[in-house]
Order: C-alpha cells, then structure tokens, then sequence
C-alpha cells in the first residue's frame, strides 16, 4: 500500500494537457508501470517527460511520449499501443506493417505551381545495435555518425555528397546551411529538448548533402538518421521517387558495413516517437491556400482527408502569408506508396477548392457530408 500512494503521489499532474499521452494515462496505469524498465534502463517517467513538460501544440496534437529502445514499446505496451491505436488511426496491436516504395504506382504528382511552391519526403530511420536518441551515450551518438559518415562517403553519381559535421562548421558555412533550409537546429525544438535527445548539441550530430542540395541527411537530430528528398515547385511525384532511389542506395552501404535498419513486423521501422513509426515517412508541399485556409471547415477537411497542417518553418511555428504545410497524418498502417498518393490526392483537391472559393463559388460537393 504504501508504494502505491508513494506512486500516485508522484503521478504527474495532466488535467491542463492536450497531448495523446496525458489522454491515455491514468493514475493506476501509472502505479502498475512506474517500476518498470527497460534492459537499457529506460523508464516510464522519461517516456513521458516531453508530453509532461509540454502541454499543448498550436497545429497538431503531439503523442506526448517517446521510446529509449525498441524494447520500450513492449515493456510500457500498456501505454504505448493506445498511443499508438489513437495517433495511427486505428492501428491494432495484433496488426502488421506491410510496405511498398514502387514510385511508379505514385500518380498525379505534378501540382499546380501557382499554389504549390516546393514539395518534400523524409523518412527516420534507426540503426539497430544502438539506444534511440533519449539515452543513448556520446560514445553511441558518435558511433552512429561514423557509420553515417562511412556509408554516404561511398555514394556516387547524383548522390555524391559532402558530410558537415556540426561541431566543426564554419560560420560561413553554418550561415549558407541555415538560409537554404538544410540545417536543424534540436535545441529550439522544446519536445526535443524536454525528451534529453538534445544532450550534448553538437557533438556527434551533422548534415550531408549533395551538390544540389535536392537530398540529404540529418544525423543524430531526433532520430539517428533523418532521409531527405527536397526541392522547389510541384513535382512531387519526381521528389519521392529521388527519395526511393537514394533512400535505397544509403539503406545498401550501411548494409555494406555490417549494420541494419531498427524494425519489425508489427511496427514496422522503429523511431523514437509513434508518431514517426511504420514507414517513417512525412510527404508535404507548401501550398498557398489564402482562401480555404479562412474557412471554418479546413481543419475538419483536412482530418477527414488524414492530412495534417503547420507552419512553413516546422513544427511550433505559425501560418504566414497564407502558405501552409501539408503533409500526412499517417506513417504506420499504410504503405509509402498509399501515402504519397494520399498527400496527392489531397493537395489537389484542396486546390480545387482555393480555386473555388477565389471565384466565390461553392466547395460543398468536395466536402464529405459529415461536416
């Protein structure tokens, strides 16, 4: 009994809070896995650090908690499979992941440019044999660069690149990085911060790109590697599939040398936070919506299209001049090529409708009945 009340007396206060965690845990789920560890020491109070520590998010309802390990989503499964089931729209713990990256089954990918000013695909990945980044040690973070360093050192042809490593960037360089949108900066990002992946900022961390800038790769940010495809217009369907191409080149030299992607069959590949489980993978385009961004209707259109919005700038950062950015709610439970096609389907319609409302006519035959 008295462990118990010691538990609830350190169970920590949420009624303030709108993050999937703090909807999900309660007081008794909280006594029964408090004690729990993980092999690599990983507890429950350090999951739900971030989601504790940060209350809310002005766009998107964040999980709240984050994994140490991959043995985090079975030890704390009692917590996580609900995150997990609310986060990814129904997503069952007895379900398995299926994947398919075919880039040629992606159609109608070109947009209308004067809506849609520049398109992007990332995906996370984790190097199995390494702690995930809110307990992994310097000597981890610094192993898992040099792998990095050692396998995008060997990429060729349109995928030869150049690796920086932070630490030991130029003000010139950091400078030039920063303006064209290839730098991340964790220590500004407070769920990041609040998790302990930002320990250590910037040793062992870096960016690589190619000589165009059009792929590259985070290191050591919030998940061991983050994959990149960028550029400017509306080709998304030529964005994703410079994705599936590189994404399949870095996958084989890490293989190279001895070293594997984190998965499984239920999850699919493993990341620090649920939301970015399964495939990983976030499609978005930033697209002007002066109009429809207005009406009262778009976040619930945008819920029932399972797309998400946020700031040009990321995460935490608001709406400007009308240009949202638009991506997928989904990462676990559908295949790459299911959610690309999903983004695109959306963003047109979407488009559509701006261009609907700019003439002052109806959107209501492109709104589900439900709203």
């Amino acid at each position: 009994m008295a462990l118990r009340e010691e538990a609830l007396a350190n169970f920590p206060a949420l009624w303030n809070h709108n993050n999937i965690m703090a909807r999900h845990l309660t007081p008794e789920m909280y006594v029964h896995l408090c004690d729990r560890k993980t092999s690599n020491g990983f507890t429950l109070d350090q999951a739900i650090q971030p989601g504790v520590d940060n209350p809310t998010h002005p766009n998107i309802s964040p999980c709240g908690i984050v994994a140490g390990d991959e043995e985090s989503f079975r030890v704390f499964a009692e917590l996580f499979d609900l995150v997990i089931e609310e986060r990814h729209n129904g997503y069952k713990q007895n379900a398995t992941h299926v994947s398919d990256t075919n880039p040629t089954k992606v159609k109608h990918g070109k947009f209308d440019e004067n809506f849609v000013l520049s398109c992007r695909v990332r995906a996370c990945r984790s190097i199995k044999g390494f702690r995930l980044s809110p307990i992994n040690s310097r000597k981890e973070k610094r192993g898992i660069e040099q792998i990095a360093k050692n396998a995008l050192g060997t990429m060729q042809g349109e995928f030869e690149g150049r690796y920086y490593a932070l630490s030991s960037m130029t003000p010139q360089d950091y400078h030039h990085l920063s303006l064209e949108h290839v730098l991340s900066d964790a220590t500004k990002h407070p769920l990041i911060v609040s998790s302990g992946m930002s320990r250590d900022w910037p040793d062992g961390r870096g960016v690589w790109h190619t000589k165009d800038k059009s792929f590259l790769i985070w290191v050591n940010e919030e998940d061991h590697l983050r994959v990149i495809s960028m550029e400017t217009g509306g080709d998304l369907e030529r964005t994703y599939e410079r994705f599936y191409r590189g994404l399949k080149e870095l996958e084989s030299r890490i293989q190279k040398f001895g070293h594997e992607f984190m998965r499984n069959r239920h999850l699919g590949y493993i990341n620090t936070c649920p939301s970015n489980l399964g495939t990983g993978l976030r499609a978005s385009v930033h697209v002007k919506l002066p109009c429809l961004g207005k009406d009262p209707r778009f976040d619930a259109i945008l819920c029932s299209l399972r797309l998400q919005k946020r700031g040009t700038d990321g995460d935490n950062t608001p709406i400007r001049e009308d240009i949202y950015d638009i991506s997928n709610a989904d990462r676990l439970g559908y295949t790459e090529v299911q959610l690309v096609q999903k983004v695109i389907d959306g963003v047109n319609l979407l488009i559509k409708m701006e261009k609907r409302l700019e003439r002052n006519q109806s959107i209501n035959e492109f709104v589900p009945f439900k709203l």
